[in-house]
């Protein structure tokens, strides 16, 4: 059954406290040690999932989730795996940024893979903001400042166009061999990014205070 409401997952590491403000229609999961980030922030897990290595102790109650240490999935995965099949279309995932490369490497494939089957999902990090775009388009408002990279996720992203940025594209072609669409800008103007083929990961820094921008997916 498809949701209305937003699901945000928490994990573990830089938590940004100011841009967590579900309602009362989302839905909220902890993610191991994300758990503590909830409870600090004055909010229940709706459900708890992990291995609990890093929260130390196993929660109690019929809304845990137990995985062994010996995985094939971080946390994190396993968390939004369960809001997409709790029909759950767009994802807030926090905790997921300020720690080890290999872990923010984890969780731009998570973005990537969730793109893919049509679910809208924003790592929002304290520095900054990633998505991925698979066969769609990203409109930000004119409020928007600030640097904005976008990277092929894959061998290639093709259709790539990028207006009211500083450095605008039409029908480009992005290679994951080359960083042509590094350190962009917004320019106080609406701005879109698109892409037709293949997936684009975009990452926007500053803003935190905007609104996140609309995603349309084909």
């Amino acid at each position: 059954m498809k949701q209305t409401g937003i699901c945000y997952i928490v994990g573990g590491g830089a938590f940004d406290a100011s841009r967590f403000y579900p309602s009362k229609e989302d839905y909220i999961i902890a993610a191991d040690s994300g758990l503590t980030y909830i409870e600090e922030a004055g909010y229940k897990a709706d459900l708890i999932v992990g291995d609990f290595d890093s929260l130390g102790y196993r929660p109690k109650g019929a809304n845990v989730v137990c995985h062994l240490v010996e995985k094939d999935d971080t946390d994190l995965a396993l968390a939004a795996s369960l809001a997409v099949e709790k029909g759950y279309k767009t994802l807030y995932l926090f905790g997921v940024g300020g720690g080890r490369l290999d872990h923010t490497l984890a969780n731009l494939q998570l973005l990537t893979d969730l793109s893919e089957k049509g679910v809208k999902a924003y790592c929002l990090c304290p520095d900054c903001t990633m998505t991925a775009l698979s066969r769609g388009t990203l409109h930000f408002d004119k409020e928007y400042y600030g640097v904005v990279s976008v990277f092929a996720a894959g061998e290639r992203a093709a259709g790539v166009t990028l207006q009211g940025l500083k450095y605008p594209l039409e029908e480009g072609v992005l290679k994951g061999n080359k960083a042509l669409g590094v350190s962009n800008e917004f320019m106080g103007v609406p701005a879109s990014i698109s892409v037709a083929e293949g997936v684009l990961w975009v990452i926007w820094q500053e803003s935190m205070e905007c609104k996140l921008p609309v995603m349309i997916l084909k």
